[in-house]
């Protein structure tokens, strides 16, 4: 690897990698690599592969460096984007000129109308991404992205992969164990959707079995946290208020109650609980402004064409029609009544209107090399990637470790970036990292995200 200083403490590189691995002597593309060089370069225990699974990892580290800069202190931390991510202005950043359909439009208006109208807007998209994109866009898919991790690690001089993979970082390595399991020397998965799920319908179950619980959750920190503003049961508080949906949100506007679920759903994540209390609790005194805004803010942020794209091939390699849709999504209420059932729009969303059929269907089991170790964390409040598959990855990779804790999705990051440093969490990542030294069976974490909040 060739580096260059290029701002913020870090150096960048790039690899050329075919397009299509398949192929080899085939078409090439580029994939953006950057370093952050150990502290102490002579005692520096060698490269530790990261990526962050949320959109471009370098842009993301130069953003928030706290989420990762403790590592320097033992490794020189080698950032690796996906194909069509990239730095700051890179040529190996694809950009679509059609913009992606807003997913609340399929969340908030029920109808075939609509469905058929949405995915008609995400075809667009998906066609616009694809021209951008060029001949790489067949590339666009976790088993492609595993063989560029392997060139790396060959690139960087490396017998074994090192590596830490945050959310569909993790996907990148579950890939990397399916096809190099003889390569790796340790691994660190955090966030992990099980890439070897049978059948979509199980999926969304378990998305929407998760955000109903995450409501329960929500409900009791509530209950013991001096000063939550919710008097009684906040469960109890949100029946009442889709009971008497539609409420008033200000001069001439009222909330409905798909938006009184789409706001819930979008103040479920950890670090939005004392916003969602305020917001039921002005609700329930007849003002559901806040509520409101809440719902406007609701989408995910959008991880570009590239992470959907991959989604897409990599998890629905089918999309369901409408009436078979609308048969799950039946079946997702009886299971998840009051706000989970809406987590099965959102998935059908990012590929609606898209072929995802690729390369990287169907997975293939994991395998892990003789010797190779594996620590797989699992967050209580991960409604992204639940626990329960998160638990099957782990124990189909032989010796694999788990690690739980009460925080939710991208813990050890988000821990990093709020400036926790000495947490349970992160004290067993670098004891492994670094030493090998795997946390004792049915270790368990507190939350010490959602213990800060106030």
């Amino acid at each position: 690897m060739a580096w260059w200083d290029c701002g913020d403490g870090l150096q960048c590189g790039r690899l050329s990698v075919p397009v299509d691995w398949a192929r080899p002597r085939g078409a090439r593309t580029q994939i953006d690599v950057a370093r952050m060089p150990a502290h102490d370069p002579a005692r520096s225990l060698g490269p530790l592969v990261v990526n962050i699974g949320w959109g471009p990892t370098i842009q993301g580290v130069r953003d928030r460096p706290d989420t990762v800069s403790e590592l320097a202190r033992w490794f020189d931390v080698v950032f690796v984007e996906p194909r069509g991510l990239g730095d700051r202005g890179s040529p190996a950043m694809v950009r679509c000129s059609v913009p992606q359909p807003d997913p609340l439009r399929l969340q908030l208006t029920p109808g075939a109308a609509m469905w058929r109208a949405y995915a008609r807007d995400n075809a667009a998209y998906d066609r616009s991404c694809r021209i951008a994109a060029g001949p790489a866009y067949a590339g666009l898919t976790s088993w492609q992205v595993a063989h560029d991790l392997d060139a790396l690690r060959a690139a960087l001089g490396q017998r074994w992969l090192r590596y830490f993979g945050n959310a569909y970082g993790a996907v990148y390595g579950q890939a990397y164990l399916e096809l190099f399991p003889r390569r790796v020397e340790r691994m660190y998965l955090e966030g992990v959707p099980d890439h070897g799920e049978p059948g979509l319908g199980r999926r969304l179950i378990a998305r929407a079995r998760a955000a109903e619980r995450q409501l329960t959750y929500f409900r009791d920190w509530c209950r013991g946290r001096l000063g939550c503003p919710l008097d009684g049961d906040a469960v109890a508080l949100l029946d009442d208020l889709l009971e008497r949906a539609p409420l008033p949100a200000g001069p001439g506007r009222t909330l409905d109650a798909r938006r009184i679920v789409a706001a819930v759903n979008a103040g479920l994540a950890p670090h939005r609980w004392p916003e969602l209390a305020r917001a039921l609790s002005a609700a329930g005194e007849g003002d559901a402004s806040a509520l409101a805004a809440m719902a406007a803010m609701a989408r995910p942020v959008a991880p570009g064409m590239v992470t959907r794209s991959m989604v897409c091939h990599d998890f629905m390699p089918v999309v369901p029609g409408y009436r078979r849709f609308m048969a799950m999504e039946s079946r997702l209420r009886a299971v998840a009544p009051r706000v989970g059932w809406m987590a099965g729009r959102y998935e059908i969303a990012r590929c609606l209107g898209v072929s995802g059929r690729g390369p990287s269907w169907p997975p293939r089991p994991l395998r892990a090399r003789k010797g190779a170790s594996v620590l797989v964390g699992i967050g209580r409040l991960d409604t992204t990637a639940p626990g329960a598959g998160a638990a099957r990855v782990a124990g189909r990779v032989p010796g694999a470790a788990v690690l739980r804790h009460g925080d939710g999705h991208g813990a050890y990051l988000l821990q990093g970036a709020s400036k926790l440093r000495a947490t349970c969490l992160r004290t067993h990542v670098h004891a492994y990292l670094v030493n090998g030294t795997l946390p004792p069976a049915r270790t368990v974490c507190p939350g010490e995200l959602t213990a800060g909040l106030d």
